[in-house]
């Protein structure tokens, strides 16, 4: 089942490299969805003949496959974006072979107990595992999951790792990166974001307080005139300052906003941070302070 899949997966990357786009790689699923569905309704009409009895279990591996490879397809935008997660979720970590669950995973040799980390012993199967495009999808499954858990505590960060992402896809569907080279991109990222994992211990910061710095120092401007020791008081500050200014509706009160914007600049400005980049910066205190405040008021 995996390596099938993982054949169809080739063939469609295949595609989408000649037009740099993913529309390529619809189109190589769908064809193959629509072969699958004419064997179905030949089957459907033969289905009680000894002929079609014989070849039951092929055609229900192809059906299996083709259901798989329509839950990863995308449906421009006429899906919620919880049926797209869902569908993604289907395709990468589960296949169907009649009523047993297959781990995609697994099959592609990728059995670490250290996934949910990204380890080094992880990793290093999905490097050496020869299903390389299953590989693709199951890291950038774990990725993006990953990346969309730290958007709910880190705003920059899970932007700049999404972009990332996106970036190192897009490269490889336009066929500027081959299959082992992508491999190795999403390797380098999801070592990456191990290693901010690890920020807090380095620095002295919580995470929150992380959340906050990288926010401020986002701009490479900032960062290079204030440097690293002046924005982490800053960050520590705001935590202090925002936490005890947050409620739990602070969000759709504009007094309660205007109150933690003034905060937020007092603070840059008492530091000086760089007067051209104060409101952007504060715009993004703003926005780290959402995705945090409901934690916070609780």
């Amino acid at each position: 089942m995996a390596g099938a899949i993982d054949w169809v997966l080739t063939l469609a990357q295949e595609d989408a490299a000649k037009e740099t786009s993913d529309e390529g790689k619809k189109r190589a699923h769908r064809r193959y969805a629509d072969a699958v569905a004419a064997l179905s309704k030949a089957f459907a009409l033969a289905g009680a003949s000894d002929e079609a009895r014989a070849i039951r279990d092929e055609v229900a591996f192809f059906q299996a496959i083709r259901a798989a490879l329509v839950k990863s397809l995308p449906t421009d935008g006429k899906r919620s974006a919880a049926d797209r997660e869902l569908a993604i979720q289907q395709i990468v970590s589960r296949a169907v072979v009649s009523t047993e669950i297959v781990d995609i995973m697994k099959a592609a040799g990728l059995q670490s107990p250290d996934i949910s980390i990204l380890s080094d012993e992880f990793l290093a199967e999905v490097r050496e595992t020869d299903k390389k495009n299953l590989a693709i999808e199951a890291l950038r499954k774990l990725i993006n999951g990953d990346v969309r858990a730290q958007s709910r505590r880190n705003v920059t960060q899970s932007k700049a790792f999404s972009e990332r992402l996106e970036a190192a896809i897009a490269r490889y569907h336009a066929n500027a990166l081959t299959t082992a080279q992508v491999l190795e991109e999403l390797i380098e990222l999801a070592e990456d974001i191990r290693a901010a994992r690890a920020r807090g211990e380095e620095s002295g910061l919580t995470d929150e307080e992380i959340a906050f710095y990288d926010a401020l120092a986002e701009n490479d401007s900032a960062r290079q005139l204030m440097g690293e020791p002046a924005l982490r008081v800053i960050a520590h500050e705001l935590v202090m300052v925002i936490k005890s200014n947050v409620s739990v509706d602070w969000m759709h009160r504009e007094s309660a906003r205007a109150n933690i914007r003034r905060h937020a600049k007092r603070l840059l400005r008492k530091y000086g941070y760089p007067p051209d980049l104060q409101d952007a910066a504060v715009q993004k205190v703003l926005q780290q302070a959402e995705a945090l405040s409901a934690e916070w008021a609780g």
